[in-house]
């Protein structure tokens, strides 16, 4: 399923910092997810929906690198990615096991995956950043997935960075990390998070001229007058 193209373009527009105040003006707070930071800077800003996928912790007679062969298998749910879509994975925070490495993340550039989202880390970090393929993540490290996690299913309801992912929900990664929108929310959180910042811009430049923030931010009923015939004139 792909987002209406006049979303994706809205979205791509804002910040994750605008979505955020946007979402909570809606009674949103826990939208965020902890610990999704971009493992190289000047990765682009990516807009797509949730594929999701999830690990459990480590069980020694399921966890084991028999199982990267399984049906049930981070292989297997690579090959089920649509193209644009953003990879969320649940790897409970941990940090001492990589869930992918360079072989899988440059399947699923090849695939067409706009990036890859977890609370979790990456392994093979060289070969990973040599894919091209934009990652927000924790960091890196040698073991692999197996060596603390068991992967158990994909496209089901996960918890990325402490917040509740369903399948097909709208994703937003910039700088700032990954941000979730409800997919019914979609629309009108594209909407009011592109007139707030064209507001926030006004603001700015009414920062720049000198003017003091009590009033303005947020402004009062004379300062919003006074933005939309900013806005009237174009």
């Amino acid at each position: 399923m792909t987002i209406e193209s006049g979303i994706r373009d809205a979205l791509s527009r804002v910040s994750t910092a605008t979505i955020t105040t946007v979402l909570l003006k809606k009674g949103l707070r826990n939208v965020w997810m902890r610990g999704t930071r971009p493992i190289r800077p000047g990765q682009p800003k990516i807009v797509g929906r949730a594929f999701t996928l999830r690990f459990v912790p480590a069980r020694e007679d399921l966890a084991t690198p028999a199982s990267w062969s399984s049906p049930i298998s981070t292989r297997a749910a690579i090959e089920a990615m649509p193209e644009q879509c953003i990879a969320v994975v649940d790897a409970m925070g941990v940090t001492d096991a990589g869930i992918f490495g360079d072989i899988l993340c440059a399947r699923m550039a090849k695939r067409g995956v706009a990036g890859l989202v977890t609370d979790g880390v990456v392994r093979d970090l060289a070969g990973v950043l040599g894919t091209g393929l934009p990652v927000w993540c924790q960091g890196a490290a040698a073991p692999a997935s197996v060596a603390g996690l068991t992967f158990v299913a994909w496209q089901q309801p996960i918890g990325c960075g402490g917040v509740a992912v369903f399948p097909d929900d709208i994703v937003v990664v910039d700088d700032d990390g990954a941000v979730l929108i409800p997919q019914a929310l979609a629309a009108d959180v594209a909407a009011e998070a592109v007139e707030q910042e064209r507001l926030e811009e006004w603001i700015m430049n009414e920062v720049s001229a000198g003017a003091s923030l009590p009033g303005l931010y947020p402004p009062n009923a004379d300062n919003l007058a006074r933005y939309k015939a900013w806005t009237a004139k174009g």
